[in-house]
């Protein structure tokens, strides 16, 4: 057996971790130290500290795993642990509100990776398995660790990875610290906030009693008040109903056939709108760990971490809304079917009013005790309970979020024009002659509120045991095994107030809605880092007015003794209105097992993992059943679904599967300084919330074109992923090191959604019934254009609508075709890729850079041309990273750069057809700046520079032409100070 060259490498790498050790002090000495020679400790700091640091966690870790180390207490290298992550070969982020959230790691979402904070499952955000990162202040923080390849100790739930937030724990380094930091932050956005926002943070630690008991804490808070501009359409209606129209009104470039018309799909935007939405968030963080060494041999740890992030809005929005079929005056269609200019008359513009506030708390409480029973033998146990809650009900004076959309159906047409610029134009030829509507023309037409509050909550405990081998003469180093027992439940309500006040123009109530309640607005500022933005706007203005005052004025006058069941109550849970509850709850009990073995096999050192995690999941799923009545046309526009009264009832359902995780790691030192792994390993990640959740839903505003539902499936199987990595990584100088890996990835039990057309008896629709044929046919005979707007009208006249204008539906209708999408585990799915990392400190210049890169492949991409219903994987792209540093003689001066190609969003769209087209995401990159400099020893000043180029988001459908959304967030500038005791 010769396991001697391999220990000597672990022990000279353990050494330069100390050497490399920016804040870490001497261990704990033990009884028999006094006889060694003391060893002098070599603090680097900052971010070749760091840089060192997560360089030897990479380098002697078993499997691929990679770190980020924080540059000293209290300071990460990024302000948010989402960006930081980003640094990291093979992970990209998602930004929300124009700040990194969550990660996507060789091409797999948030969805299909694990966030463990110090080992333990943390509950996802909302109603998903997500964890939002911005949440977590990244100052108590002191590394990440993210497992690519399988480990039978951790828990599943990270096909893509498993990232390990931990925390600072006091008994690992002794004595007295403490840093406080305080920060002001402007964001150029900012409009209707502060301009300078502060933010402070505290960390300390310490330890008493000979280093027996150890604590630390520490607290942050942050407030940012920013603007986001943005321009969206809902969604792409495909084959949607064409009129027969003079060639001088169409342009159509798709390819002709053989006899001679054109061929193949065309698509039509459902609406164009434009929104400016003023932000404050505040973030509040505290953790608290203390520590206790009862003897040298067991120690035992509580600690509690808690956050609270909330965020509140309010936004001014404008735009148009669509129908088609008779409408659709002129278009031009490019080559592949999409509508680039559309002449559509009928239905409405809008001025909307959103406001809402949302909070998020989240809360973890965890002890463990870690004691070594013998020279050989440790057991640790560990439990915690961690919740996360989120609501959007948290404005205290409404308990809700809302949207009032005022406008007016007095137009004559609307033209959507995406020929040239960025942004597409939509401007609206009215009644009164001009493109500009007058205050006094405003009219109600619906608001909705809505709140849905929710929480995941995660209760864990593991038992571990580890025996070293010192008895056997065998290359066995050593054996770890624990059991485990995770109960996990996510749920919410979700209460929605249905169309209030009305709706739909008809009748007019522009006299409740005085001039002076609206102010004019030109567009000058507004998205102008897009071509066609700001003042190249054909449209340019726009009209901001209270929300509240709208809300009060609606309220005081459409009255349940005016409108009935259509009174405007801004109350998500008023009579008129529909609440939905669901929940999940899954008890997995698991249990693994796993060895370590040294060799050497012709004189290279060889280290092998072999282990295996069992795992048996049982799933309960209830969810609140409202039952169906009928679907009522209560405006032009507007579709209601309309529910039976009386008992509320549940819908319970029960699922289990059980899972066999085998993993195995191998690492060959070629040299001293070469190392060569090769990982197996079984992975899996559990379906989503929505898609266990049992029981049918069906569209609560079911326009023509979007009458959709959902079914869920609590039997599901998870997406279980048969993982290989191969990799070659060169150690070649001190924090320098170059790596290039490959890795494939096959995912059985691939969850996809299947879409059956179905009618339910007794919901029959108005479209196409025989009252809306005598109205279609009564308009022609005038020779008047059959638009959505006139045939209601029509059917008003004809006396088939009530006094507030609901037109209900009728036997002889004929039954509403729905298109359900429900869940299933259909056939395997490959991705394969490719990641290179070059990272580089050129001597002692101070200066150094750090590089990486990831290509990824599959057969999991979305197929553009196809209306069939697809399974893809969202998230896959392609990503590059950049750092560019100094440090030396007080200064430490960061540039880094992220880029991300483009990619997949999801599938399905807010108002898009029922074959669920595609959202994808154009390629993102960015720049970054930190400047640090050490007045003295203890007193740091520092600026930071978020997205200095001013970057902006984009998203199309099927093809780049099919416009979604473009987004303008503008640049962050930072100044600071941190202080160190």
């Amino acid at each position: 057996m010769k396991t001697t060259t391999f220990r000597k490498n672990r022990v000279a790498t353990a050494v330069s971790v100390v050497l490399a050790t920016g804040f870490m002090l001497p261990l704990q000495a033990q009884d028999n130290t006094a006889a060694e020679p003391a060893v002098e400790i070599i603090e680097v700091k900052g971010i070749r500290g760091s840089l060192a640091r997560s360089m030897d966690v990479k380098r002697e870790s078993s499997g691929v795993v990679d770190a980020i180390s924080a540059e000293e207490m209290g300071k990460f290298p990024d302000t948010n642990l989402a960006e930081s992550l980003q640094r990291i070969t093979g992970v990209s982020v998602s930004r929300v509100n124009g700040e990194g959230s969550q990660i996507t790691v060789r091409g797999f979402g948030p969805e299909f990776n694990l966030i463990t904070l110090n080992g333990r499952q943390m509950p996802g955000t909302g109603f998903t398995r997500s964890f939002n990162m911005e949440n977590l202040s990244s100052e108590g923080v002191s590394a990440l660790e993210v497992y690519k390849t399988a480990r039978a100790e951790n828990p599943s739930g990270g096909l893509g990875a498993t990232v390990n937030i931990v925390t600072a724990k006091p008994l690992s380094s002794p004595g007295q610290r403490l840093s406080v930091m305080g920060k002001a932050v402007h964001d150029s956005s900012n409009e209707a906030g502060k301009d300078v926002t502060p933010e402070f943070a505290a960390v300390y630690s310490n330890t008493f009693a000979d280093d027996r008991f150890g604590v630390a804490f520490s607290f942050s808070q942050a407030r940012r008040d920013f603007q986001i501009q943005q321009a969206n359409v809902q969604g792409w209606q495909a084959n949607v109903p064409l009129p027969v129209l003079d060639a001088q009104n169409v342009i159509d470039r798709r390819p002709l056939g053989a006899d001679g018309l054109p061929t193949g799909n065309y698509f039509f935007p459902k609406d164009v709108n434009y929104e400016i939405a003023d932000y404050q968030r505040e973030r509040t963080n505290g953790q608290l760990t203390l520590q206790y060494a009862a003897t040298d041999d067991l120690t035992f740890t509580l600690d509690y971490t808690a956050s609270r992030a909330i965020v509140g809005s309010q936004s001014i929005g404008w735009g148009i809304w669509n129908n088609f079929g008779a409408n659709i005056n002129a278009y031009e269609l490019d080559e592949r079917g999409t509508a680039i200019f559309a002449d559509i008359s009928g239905d409405d513009g809008s001025f909307t009013a959103g406001k809402g506030t949302t909070e998020v708390k989240a809360a973890s409480i965890g002890f463990n005790m870690a004691w070594q029973l013998t020279d050989n033998w440790q057991v640790s146990f560990d439990a915690h309970d961690s919740n996360n809650k989120p609501d959007n009900g948290a404005d205290k004076g409404s308990g809700n979020t809302g949207q009032i959309i005022l406008g007016s159906d007095q137009l004559i047409t609307k033209i959507y024009d995406y020929r040239t610029g960025e942004i597409p134009q939509a401007y609206i030829l009215w009644r009164n002659g001009t493109n500009e509507l007058r205050p006094s023309e405003i009219d109600s037409n619906f608001s909705q509120f809505f709140h849905s509050p929710g929480e995941s909550e995660v209760q864990q405990f593991q038992l571990d045991s580890t025996w070293y081998n010192t008895v056997f003469k065998i290359p066995l180093v050593s054996v770890k095994g624990g059991v485990a027992r995770t109960d996990q439940t996510m749920g919410g309500t979700n209460a929605w107030s249905g169309l209030r006040g009305g709706p739909g123009f008809n009748p007019s109530f522009t006299f409740i809605l005085p001039d002076g309640m609206f102010t004019k607005r030109n567009t000058g500022n507004f998205l102008d880092q897009f071509a066609g933005g700001g003042n190249g706007l054909i449209s340019n203005y726009y009209y901001t007015y209270s929300y509240d005052e709208a809300v009060a004025r609606q309220a005081a006058y459409l009255t349940e003794a005016l409108l009935g069941s259509n009174a405007y109550l801004p109350d998500p849970y008023n009579p008129y209105g529909t609440v939905g509850q669901s929940s999940v709850n899954e008890v997995t009990n698991s249990l693994y097992l796993q060895s370590a073995w040294e060799f050497d096999v012709a004189n290279f050192p060889v280290q092998l993992n072999v282990g295996a995690r069992y795992e048996k999941t049982d799933v309960t799923s209830s969810v609140r059943q409202d039952v169906e009545k009928q679907v009522n046309w209560v405006s032009p526009s507007e579709w209601i679904m309309e529910y039976e009264g009386g008992d509320v009832n549940f819908l319970t359902l029960t699922g289990s599967h059980n899972m066999l995780l085998p993993m195995m790691d191998l690492r060959v030192d070629l040299t001293d300084d070469i190392v060569s792994r090769f990982s197996y390993g079984k992975t899996i990640a559990r379906a989503g919330l929505g898609s266990l959740g049992g029981g049918r839903s069906l569209s609560g505003s079911p326009k023509p074109g979007a009458r959709s539902g959902g079914q869920g499936n609590p039997n599901l199987k998870p997406f279980e992923s048969t993982n290989l990595d191969l990799s070659l990584e060169y150690y070649y100088a001190p924090g320098s090191y170059a790596a290039i890996g490959y890795f494939h990835k096959s995912v059985d039990n691939f969850i996809g959604n299947t879409i059956t057309d179905i009618t339910i008896d007794g919901l029959h629709d108005i479209l196409n019934g025989p009252r809306y044929q005598q109205a279609v046919a009564d308009l022609v005979a005038r020779g008047e254009q059959a638009t959505d707007t006139a045939i209601y009208n029509q059917m008003l006249a004809n006396g088939h609508g009530d006094a507030s204008g609901k037109i209900e539906p009728s036997s002889a209708d004929p039954l509403i075709v729905w298109s359900i999408s429900q869940p299933q585990n259909s056939d395997t799915k490959k991705v394969q890729g490719i990641e290179a990392a070059w990272q580089h400190m050129i001597g002692e210049t101070g200066f150094g850079f750090g590089i990486n890169g990831t290509l990824v492949d599959g057969d999991v991409e979305f197929d553009v041309d196809s209306l069939t219903q697809q399974s893809p994987l969202a998230g896959l792209s392609n990503s590059a990273n950049l750092q560019l540093f100094y440090e030396q003689y007080g200064w430490s001066i960061k540039l880094t750069y992220a880029w991300r190609d483009s990619y997949l969003l999801g599938v399905g769209q807010g108002q898009g057809s029922s074959d669920a087209p595609p959202q994808f995401a154009k390629a993102y990159a960015q720049w970054d700046l930190s400047v640090n400099y050490d007045v003295t020893p203890n007193f740091t000043v520092f600026f930071e520079g978020i997205n200095l180029a001013n970057e902006t988001e984009q998203g199309y459908g099927r093809y780049e032409e099919q416009f979604l959304f473009a987004r303008q967030y503008g640049p962050r500038y930072i100044l600071g100070a941190r202080y160190r005791f």
